[in-house]
This record gives structure tokens, C-alpha cells and sequence, in this order.
């Protein structure tokens, strides 16, 4: 093969959008290359979810206070500015519905993040003592932690992309107990969900991305819980991943 495959073309090729010769060439190469491979069907089942999840808005009709904007006017001049105006209006609609929730978090949680990429750092390399219970007591493991934070947890399974539960600990928290599930894969590649109640938010959030020495984190609140799901396999994949656990209902159900 001659010409060397780009990153935006695996981009192109996850979405269907390269022609068929090309899109022939990039599939041979990433059939030699199973770790790209890997890579781009798991931005395809990113996009797969993403289009389940936000397709219908799509579909939704356009409210009548915005059609009635756009009524022809003998006006060039004026009817720039409406458009002007609708456009902004359309991104601040698009940006509060992305954003929910988040101008309500409170301060606390700006926290949350930092505190779970440490605590996944500290944990995440040991070799004979990786949790304080393991996964083989997980009846034992999940009565602990639930009666510590005062709430029924049970752990999401994660089987279905990979990754079997390692087992879990309490940690210390701001004011009260907080508890870490671990989770790995066959790669031995590891991922930690880090669940803090915090009384004083209560409410929900959308995803908040964060990037912490090198630790990806996506966090979010749910009643009075905040839940961060930190790892090192790549901010894509981690947001598929988190994505799984943040469909879970609160508090910490299985996931079918």
C-alpha cells in the first residue's frame, strides 16, 4: 500500500464515509494493525450510542416561536439579523441542554475528579493488594460499603465490554466514607469508579470530562451521590465506558 492511512481517514472509515476502494485499503491495513482495529470499532460503537441516545431530538418539531422568526420579510438587512439572532438562540438551546445541570453542582464537586484519578493512581498498580475486599466476597463487599455510605450499592457488571470486578474498598472522603469499585480487563488494563455521597448536591448532572496527571475521568452527580469512572485506555474509550455505568440507575444498579 502506498499511501500511508491518516488518522482522520480511521475517523472516516469508522463513519462510512470513505468511497469503497479506500475504504477496502484502510480495512487490509487495520486487518495487520488488530490494535487500531480495536480502536475504531470502539469510536463506532460510540457514535452507535450516541445516535440512539440523541437522534430523536432530531426528529422533535421546531418550536413555533422560532418558525415564526423566519417569516420572509421585505427587509434584507432585518431578516440578517434574525437569522443572526436564531443562531445564537439555537446554540445557547444546544449548549443548556448539553450542559444541564451543571450550573446547579455544587462547589464541592469540582473536587470529585482529582480526588478519584488519585485514588485510581494510588491503587491501580498494586499487585497483591490492589482492593480491601475482593470480588470472590462481593456479597460481603457490597453489605460494607452500602451500610458505610448509607445507601443499597451494588455494583454495575461490566462483562459485556470486557471488564470483570476486581473487588472494591472504603476510602476517606470530606466528611464521610467513600467507596472504590475496581474493575479489569483480560489486558490487565484496570479502571476504578469512584462513589462519594455529598449531602449538599442533590439533583443530576450530564458528563464533566477531566484529565488528571494523565488519568481519565468523566464524573457526574446523581441524587446525592457523584460518581467519577477514571482509567487510562483513552478519553473515547473511557466515555463509552462511563456511558454504560452512568445508564445504570442510581444507586449503582447491574447493568442488563
Amino acid at each position: 500500500m502506498n499511501t500511508p492511512i491518516t488518522e482522520d481517514e480511521l475517523h472516516a472509515h469508522a463513519d462510512g464515509r470513505l468511497d469503497a476502494a479506500r475504504q477496502a485499503e484502510v480495512e487490509a491495513w487495520l486487518s495487520a494493525h488488530p490494535e487500531r482495529r480495536a480502536e475504531v470499532d470502539a469510536w463506532r460503537a460510540q457514535g452507535a450510542l450516541l445516535h440512539r441516545q440523541f437522534d430523536q431530538v432530531l426528529d422533535e418539531p421546531i418550536p413555533a416561536r422560532f418558525t415564526a422568526l423566519a417569516v420572509p420579510s421585505a427587509r434584507p438587512w432585518f431578516d440578517a439579523r434574525i437569522a443572526a439572532a436564531l443562531g445564537g438562540v439555537m446554540v445557547g438551546v444546544l449548549a443548556g441542554y448539553l450542559l444541564r445541570g451543571q450550573a446547579t453542582m455544587a462547589p464541592a464537586m469540582a473536587s470529585l475528579p482529582r480526588q478519584a484519578a488519585v485514588a485510581h493512581a494510588v491503587y491501580v498498580p498494586e499487585v497483591r493488594h490492589p482492593v480491601e475486599v475482593g470480588a470472590d466476597q462481593q456479597a460481603h463487599l457490597v453489605t460494607w460499603l452500602s451500610k458505610r455510605l448509607g445507601s443499597e450499592l451494588k455494583p454495575p457488571v461490566l462483562d459485556s465490554v470486557g471488564y470483570q470486578l476486581v473487588g472494591g474498598r472504603l476510602l476517606p472522603g470530606d466528611s464521610q466514607g467513600v467507596a472504590q469499585f475496581m474493575y479489569e480487563n483480560a489486558a490487565k488494563s484496570r479502571l476504578t469508579l469512584y462513589v462519594r455521597p455529598d449531602t449538599a448536591t442533590v439533583g443530576s448532572t450530564g458528563f464533566r470530562y477531566a484529565r488528571e496527571n494523565g488519568v481519565d475521568v468523566f464524573y457526574w452527580v446523581d441524587g446525592r451521590f457523584g460518581y467519577a469512572l477514571s482509567g487510562t485506555t483513552g478519553r473515547e474509550d473511557m466515555l463509552r465506558l462511563a456511558t454504560l455505568v452512568y445508564r445504570a440507575p442510581s444507586p449503582l444498579r447491574v447493568i442488563p
